[in-house]
């Protein structure tokens, strides 16, 4: 009887876990279908109308003033893709990694940093190119996440969410208004980043796409390795030293990655805040804590969230438009009063 008993349990949670992995891939189908109808608007829909023989017409070598703007739109809705895919993925292991439900690159200050080293770069050291850009803003990332970090593990009970927020906060301003001091004495470089400094994907260029596709692959990569640690992670340390995971190894790995997304990412975006919080969460509410799962999820996730933020920035206020940092920042704001409501800055 003890035996049928057993092989019915293992039955049973067989089909279970067929059933999470069969809802998982709908949802994810869902995501990809999703993904595809905001890069379709994107094309489709801006401060200027164009119609659907323009777009046909575009994607055919038609040279008339629709399809210059179609021309425009596709690699800027491409770069919006990456960008938000590398902002949510970035979010989702710094979270993982400090076991904070409130680590985001804005708020931990790491975006903060990547802008304040780009715009050093090229007010005292003449950066111009886009590959300085990055390497520039990825050091700025590394250099405050570190920093955050080690602030936030000051005191009795170490990294707590609560003082790793605060020090993301404090770094953030201290960091913004040192790239502000920067700017402010030097009016030619004030009017090239007025709008970087919010943060957006006007402009983009196939350029900007192929400098950063290489980069935020490799970040990528990084991640999806380090998906089954940050599952061990989640556990505890003990938990996971006692299931043979390399903590200290897992956490510097996985961050390297993260940092490499954010720096890359904020190089040719700006500083884009709460696509890396409020899309892991909303990922985990769809499909659980799997980070194997998490991570392509939270990729879609920002890429749609990006994306659909850009078409209706360029829609809202035709015909100029509102810069997509601003939408993220409405969007995530309310979303970050939320979570630290219910979660009550606890650990993940």
């Amino acid at each position: 009887m003890t035996s049928r008993s057993a092989v019915a349990d293992v039955l049973a949670d067989t089909a279970s876990m067929r059933r999470s992995v069969g809802r998982r891939l709908w949802w994810l189908l869902a995501l990809a279908v999703g993904a595809i109808v905001v890069s379709a608007a994107s094309v489709a829909f801006g401060t200027r109308d164009v119609s659907l023989p323009e777009i046909v017409s575009a994607f055919t070598g038609g040279s008339g003033v629709g399809e210059a703007a179609v021309t425009t739109r596709i690699p800027r809705t491409v770069l919006g893709l990456l960008v938000g895919a590398a902002l949510a993925m970035a979010g989702l292991t710094m979270q993982a990694v400090t076991r904070n439900p409130l680590a985001d690159p804005g708020i931990l200050g790491v975006s903060a940093g990547a802008a304040l080293a780009v715009v050093a770069g090229i007010a005292f050291f003449g950066l111009t190119s886009a590959t300085g850009y990055m390497g520039f803003a990825i050091v700025g990332a590394a250099v405050a996440a570190v920093f955050v970090y080690t602030v936030g593990s000051l005191g009795r009970g170490g990294a707590t969410p609560l003082k790793l927020a605060l020090a993301g906060a404090a770094t953030t301003a201290a960091f913004s208004s040192l790239s502000s001091a920067i700017l402010l004495p030097r009016v030619d470089l004030l009017e090239v980043f007025r709008f970087w400094q919010i943060g957006g994907i006007g402009g983009a260029g196939w350029d900007r796409v192929q400098i950063l596709l290489p980069v935020l692959a490799a970040g990528a990569l990084v991640c999806v390795l380090c998906s089954r640690g940050m599952n061990s992670l989640a556990l505890g340390d003990d938990v996971a030293t006692g299931l043979g995971e390399h903590v200290g190894r897992t956490r510097v790995i996985a961050s390297v990655g993260a940092v490499v997304l954010v720096g890359a990412a904020t190089a040719v975006a700006g500083p884009i805040a709460f696509v890396g919080l409020v899309v892991p969460h909303v990922c985990r509410l769809l499909i659980g804590t799997d980070h194997r799962w998490l991570v392509p999820f939270s990729a879609l996730g920002g890429a749609i969230l990006l994306v659909g933020a850009d078409v209706v920035g360029r829609l809202i206020a035709r015909p100029t438009e509102v810069e997509v940092g601003i939408l993220t920042a409405l969007i995530g704001a309310p979303f970050f009063i939320w979570i630290v409501r219910r979660q009550k800055v606890r650990e993940l």
